[in-house]
C-alpha cells in the first residue's frame, strides 16, 4: 500500500468500530498518526490497539462543542490537522411518531450539527497550512427520501447539501471537501438492528466497511466532491429521486427483495442496537 498521508494528521469520528475503524486502519496504513473518536473509552481503546501505528484514542461525544475544541487542539497538539472524517452517526430507527424528541435531537445533533462545526473548528488550521481534506460520510439515505427514517434521511441529505456547497466555497484555498454516500453496510449499524430496519434498505448490495472506508481514503486524497456505492444503488437512488412516480412504483418489488435478504441474513445470525456515534 502507498504512503500517500506520511506524517498526516487525521481524525477520525465514530472510530470504535464500523467505517470509522475500517478508516482508520487503512490510514494508518498509509502512514497517517490516526486520532480516533467516540465515545465509548473501552471500545475506542482496544480499536486503537488493534490499528496500532501510533493510533491515539480520544474519548468524546462529537455532539458536544467544548469536546469538539478540545479534539482540534488534540489534533495540533500532534501536529495539525490534515485530515477530518465526519463519521459518527446516530440512527433512531421507525416512524417518526414512535420517536422520542430526545432520539430526534440526537440524531440530528450527531448527524449534521456535529460535522458542521467541527469542520467550521477545523478549517482555520487547514487553511493556515494551506492544504487539508475534510470527508463527511453521509448515505445513499441523503439521496432519496428513506421512509421510516425521516430524521435519519433528512440529516444526510443535509450533510450532502453542506459538503457539496463548501467544496464550491473553498475552490483555490488547498482544502477540499467531499461526501460518501455508502448503501447499507455490513456493520452492527445496520446488522445488530437488522428487525427495524426497512425493508427497501436491504434490497440493495451490501457494501463491506472496508469498501466504504476506501472511498473516503479516496476522496481524502484526490479530494473529488462525491462518491457513492454500491454504483447500481448509487444510480437507483438517482433516478428515484428525479422521478419520484417511478420509485413509488418500484417499491413494492424493492420491499419484496428486501424482505428475501433480511431473512437471509437472519439465517446468517444477525440481528439487535443502532448508533456508530
Amino acid at each position: 500500500m502507498s504512503a500517500r498521508f506520511s506524517g498526516r494528521v487525521v481524525v477520525v469520528t465514530g472510530a470504535s468500530a464500523g467505517i470509522g475503524l475500517a478508516c482508520a486502519h487503512r490510514f494508518a496504513a498509509e502512514g497517517a498518526r490516526v486520532v480516533m473518536v467516540a465515545r465509548g473509552e473501552a471500545a475506542l481503546a482496544a480499536a486503537a490497539a488493534a490499528v496500532g501505528g501510533g493510533a491515539v484514542a480520544h474519548v468524546a461525544d462529537v455532539a458536544d462543542p467544548v469536546a469538539q475544541a478540545a479534539l482540534v487542539a488534540r489534533a495540533v497538539e500532534l501536529g495539525g490537522l490534515d485530515v477530518l472524517v465526519n463519521n459518527a452517526g446516530f440512527h433512531p430507527r421507525g416512524a417518526l411518531a414512535d420517536q422520542t424528541a430526545d432520539d430526534l435531537g440526537r440524531a440530528v445533533d450527531v448527524n449534521l450539527r456535529a460535522p458542521i462545526t467541527l469542520t467550521r473548528l477545523a478549517l482555520p488550521v487547514m487553511r493556515a497550512a494551506g492544504r487539508g481534506a475534510i470527508v463527511n460520510v453521509a448515505s445513499l439515505a441523503g439521496r432519496v427520501p428513506l421512509p421510516n427514517a425521516a430524521t435519519y434521511s433528512a440529516t444526510k441529505f443535509g450533510l450532502r447539501a453542506f459538503s457539496l456547497a463548501l467544496a464550491d466555497e473553498l475552490v483555490g484555498t488547498g482544502v477540499t471537501v467531499s461526501v460518501v454516500s455508502p448503501g447499507p453496510v455490513d456493520t452492527g449499524f445496520i446488522m445488530d438492528d437488522l428487525d427495524h430496519v426497512p425493508d427497501i434498505v436491504l434490497s440493495q448490495p451490501m457494501s463491506t466497511a472496508d469498501e466504504v472506508a476506501a472511498e473516503v481514503v479516496a476522496c481524502a486524497a484526490d479530494g473529488a466532491p462525491e462518491r457513492a456505492l454500491p454504483r447500481v444503488s448509487a444510480a437507483l437512488t438517482t433516478l428515484g429521486y428525479v422521478l419520484p412516480p417511478l420509485r413509488r412504483a418500484l417499491r413494492p418489488l424493492l420491499e419484496r427483495q428486501g424482505r428475501r435478504n433480511k431473512r437471509r441474513y437472519r439465517e446468517r445470525g444477525d440481528g439487535g442496537g443502532g448508533s456508530r456515534a
